[in-house]
């Protein structure tokens, strides 16, 4: 049932994007050049890695370019970047992500594999569902960027104090998902986009 909802779900969010998209990659392309699109290993359903996809925000990377951003005032992030991040705009591929099964409308955000312990009974847990565009955790820590930025070292802070967070709040999710709870979380993301 639920897969059914996201292939609708997405394949209709597709059709009516699809021109705004064509026009994002245009800006991106024109503003800092290739690629359009972030392209990253993230860890799914049952420990699977995937490519997740994204518009690009930030400058192409370099060597040693740490694997958290350190938030909003990150020197990397493009102009353009920024006001997708603003307005989560950047997340709009991964509608294709949900068309292949990868990912769902709702669920636990994807994490990077260097982050995930599959030894861990809590990470096995999460990983029993789909990752998702949105989900409680991304709620609960839409201002992670505002955090980070304040942080000394960004991924310390994120794998010590936003981390552990996130994983309760996912194996919460992955333990009492439902339809109606999945409902919820899409239009509470819908007016936390609006301001």
């Amino acid at each position: 049932m639920k897969r059914m909802g996201d292939v609708f779900a997405s394949g209709v969010l597709i059709l009516l994007l699809g021109v705004p998209m064509l026009c994002m990659v245009m800006i991106i392309l024109i503003g800092s050049g290739r690629p359009a699109l972030f392209r990253q290993t993230r860890m799914g359903r049952n420990g699977h890695p995937f490519t997740i996809f994204k518009f690009r925000t930030m400058r192409a990377p370099n060597h040693g370019d740490a694997a958290v951003t350190a938030g909003d005032g990150d020197f990397r992030i493009t102009r353009v970047g920024a006001v997708l991040r603003r307005y989560r705009m950047d997340e709009w591929p991964q509608l294709w992500n949900v068309l292949q099964g990868t990912m769902s409308m709702v669920g636990p955000r994807p994490e990077v594999p260097e982050f995930v312990d599959l030894n861990n009974p809590d990470w096995c847990c999460v990983l029993s569902v789909r990752p998702g565009i949105t989900g409680p955790d991304a709620l609960a820590f839409r201002n992670e960027g505002e955090r980070l930025a304040q942080a000394k070292n960004a991924e310390q802070f994120y794998r010590k104090e936003i981390l552990p967070e996130k994983l309760r709040i996912q194996m919460d999710y992955a333990q009492n998902r439902s339809l109606s709870g999945d409902l919820v979380i899409l239009f509470r993301t819908l007016g936390a986009l609006r301001g």
